[in-house]
This record gives C-alpha cells, sequence and structure tokens, in this order.
C-alpha cells in the first residue's frame, strides 16, 4: 500500500535548516559580541531585517556540505530512536506478535527463527512476495511463519481474511492462503469461495465459522498490533528485532533471518 511522501532525506536537510537558522538566531541574539548599547541597539533597529538570513544564507551557500552532514547525523539520530522504539514495542507485545494461539503458523512450527508477515489478499504487493516467501520457507528448514490477516483494503478484504481464519479451524489455512496468493483477479466473494472449494473446505462450515465474534476480535487485534508497529500499509514484516514496511526480496529476508538468529530476542 504506497504513501505519496517527501523523499526523507529532502525533509532532514529542511529539519536542519531550520534547526541552524534558529541557533544562529540565538546566538546572535545571547552572544556577548553582538549586545550593544542603547545608542548602538538603535541603529541596529534600523537596518534592513533580512541582513541576518542573508548571511545565514550566504554561510550554507558557501558551505553546503555543513547542511549534508547535519542531514546525516539527524537521519542516524532518527534511525537509532526507531529502533530502540521496535524494541520497546516488541518486547511488550512479544508474546501476541509470535505466539498468538490463534494465529495461523507455517514452516517449522518449531523453528528457531520467527517471520511475522502482514498482509492483504487484495494487496498486489502481497502477492507479488509470495513467491519470495516460499523460497525462503522452502531454503529454511529452521524457519517458522506467522501469518497475520490484516485487511485494510475494503469489506471484500475483510471477507478473505475472515474465510482464511476460519479455514485454520477445518485444518486447510496452508492450502487456502496459497491460493489466494496465487489468484490473479480481486480477492471478492465469489473468488474466496472458490479458493475455498479447490483446498476441500466445507463451505457451509465455512461460512458458519466466518461470522465468529473470536474472528473478527482476532483481526481487531491484528489491526492494533500493526499500528502499534507502525505497519500502515501492506505488507510488512518482523523479523527478529527488525520491522520491515513494505516488500522485499529474497536476499533482504535471507540477510534479516541471519540476523535474528544471532540476536533473537523471543
Amino acid at each position: 500500500m504506497a504513501n505519496s511522501r517527501f523523499p526523507t532525506p529532502f525533509l532532514a536537510a529542511a529539519v536542519v535548516v531550520l534547526c541552524m537558522a534558529g541557533a544562529a538566531i540565538a546566538w546572535f541574539v545571547l552572544d556577548p559580541g553582538f549586545r550593544t548599547t542603547e545608542v548602538e541597539a538603535a541603529v541596529v533597529s534600523t537596518k534592513p531585517s533580512d541582513d541576518f538570513e542573508s548571511r545565514v544564507r550566504d554561510y550554507l551557500l558557501a558551505n553546503p556540505e555543513v547542511i549534508m552532514e547535519a542531514a546525516q547525523r539527524f537521519e542516524e539520530k532518527q534511525r537509532l530512536a526507531q529502533l530502540a522504539e521496535n524494541k520497546d514495542t516488541l518486547s511488550s507485545r512479544g508474546e501476541e506478535l509470535f505466539r498468538d494461539p490463534q494465529t495461523p503458523v507455517g514452516g517449522n512450527r518449531l523453528g528457531d527463527v520467527t517471520l511475522v508477515e502482514f498482509f492483504d489478499y487484495n494487496c498486489p504487493y502481497c502477492r507479488d512476495v509470495a513467491s519470495v516467501m516460499a523460497e525462503a520457507e522452502a531454503a529454511d528448514p529452521g524457519l517458522r511463519i506467522v501469518y497475520k490477516e490484516f485487511p485494510i483494503l475494503g469489506p471484500n478484504s475483510v471477507f478473505a481474511a475472515k474465510a482464511a481464519l476460519a479455514s485454520e479451524r477445518q485444518g486447510k489455512y496452508s492450502e487456502f492462503h496459497q491460493l489466494m496468493m496465487q489468484s490473479s483477479g480481486p480477492a471478492d466473494e465469489a473468488s474466496v469461495i472458490a479458493a475455498a472449494e479447490t483446498a476441500g473446505l466445507d463451505i457451509e462450515q465455512l461460512r458458519i465459522d466466518m461470522k465468529g465474534a473470536d474472528i473478527q476480535a482476532q483481526i481487531s487485534r491484528n489491526i492494533d498490533l500493526a499500528l502499534a508497529l507502525r505497519i500502515n500499509g501492506t505488507p510488512g514484516f518482523v523479523i527478529g528485532e527488525e520491522i520491515l514496511r513494505g516488500a522485499a526480496d529474497l536476499a533482504t529476508i535471507q540477510s534479516l533471518i541471519d540476523k535474528a538468529r544471532n540476536t533473537a530476542i523471543e
């Protein structure tokens, strides 16, 4: 799910320039070298107000590397703060994230590394990354996969998510999930029921289970958890202490899995 935003370096540079301007103004006002007598103050007050801004502008134009250095430091500070926040959230909500007994699990259920995926069956990026997930699972016998239904793309997505969770009651979640991810059309009621029939599900029982309050409660918990992790689009992944927002290639996923094996928090 894409969001339109200014590039991070642009925002960082803008923030840095504003901060530098504020600091420069404070320096100008507070530094003893710039304090004046009443007469001098009167003279200064008659000068054009943009003199100081011009001096700051000239300095920054003459030394652009200062802006870039400050922007890089700002980005690094933001990155470290985000990592700290991620670690706190993962620690406080680790049980429901990694070990919720109601959440479908694939791969090796006793694996030493857990990969959590938040997804929506109507998300084209989730479908694209499904093959990557399959490759990662096939290549790593120690990988445990937790599937978090995160239907954020409308009523059809909610219907599909409820069907998926209900399919777990019949022991057919994996089959149903793979069929849905391989689908090329919209995940609407017709395609969901077709996939359920192909997976060998009892459709009448499926519809009954889909109406259960516990199914809706599970979806609500997933949405609340995703927002706590600042995952506001699909797909989203949690691997060890890392939160990955957006699709990724196999090399990226595998590198995070390897890292998690050395710094597991579960």
